[in-house]
């Protein structure tokens, strides 16, 4: 079983990344566990409350859950992996049950952040982008996927995604072993990168 963190700032690339390498990587080998699905549960709170949440801090992020549920998975064993809604900042009721595979993917802004976590990992990559394009995608993303209008999209990225990446996710650059730069659209750096993954699989 090959352990793979993939990190960068939100609009990076990442989901294309992970994308890329599993349709590079045999049928079914691999399991994605998102960092997303791991941020506390805070639906009790008010939507005024809500707006004010650091989703890019990493005290939003349950690790513990995150770092059980891994080592269930090396050991073998099924998860129940919560399901987290940005537009309540709630987790449902339901879960999702993930079964161990050959691969697993845990992938997320903050994930090279923890050191816990970091040592749980075989290969770590950093997916990296121009603060533009991140910016561009973060804009686009937050409209369509999160229901925030322009102006939000902006208070938000200004207040809390730029001086987040700023303190914790560029400084986890260091701790990757493969840099992926341009994002998903870096063609030789996924073929590397699964090959790797391919070659110590074997």
């Amino acid at each position: 079983m090959l352990v793979i963190g993939i990190a960068g700032g939100s609009g990076s690339g990442k989901s294309t990344v992970v994308k890329k390498i599993i349709d590079l990587l045999p049928k079914d080998s691999v399991v994605v566990i998102p960092q997303d699905a791991y941020y506390k549960d805070n639906g009790h709170l008010s939507p005024e409350e809500r707006a004010l949440i650091n989703f890019d801090h990493p005290s939003s992020i349950e690790f513990n859950l995150l770092i059980r549920h891994l080592d269930q998975l090396r050991g073998n064993n099924n998860i129940q992996m919560p399901i987290y809604s940005y537009l309540t900042c709630a987790r449902a009721k339901e879960t999702i049950e993930i079964h161990p595979k050959s691969v697993i993917i845990v992938e997320g802004i903050l994930v090279l952040t923890n050191p816990r976590l970091r040592e749980r990992m075989d290969i770590k990559v950093f997916v990296d982008a121009d603060a533009d394009d991140r910016l561009m995608r973060v804009i686009r993303r937050d409209i369509e996927e999160r229901g925030r209008s322009f102006l939000q999209v902006l208070d938000h990225y200004e207040k809390f995604v730029k001086p987040m990446h700023l303190l914790f996710i560029e400084p986890s650059k260091r701790y990757a072993d493969i840099i992926v730069p341009l994002g998903g659209t870096n063609k030789v750096a996924i073929d590397i990168l699964s090959s790797r993954i391919i070659q110590q699989l074997h």
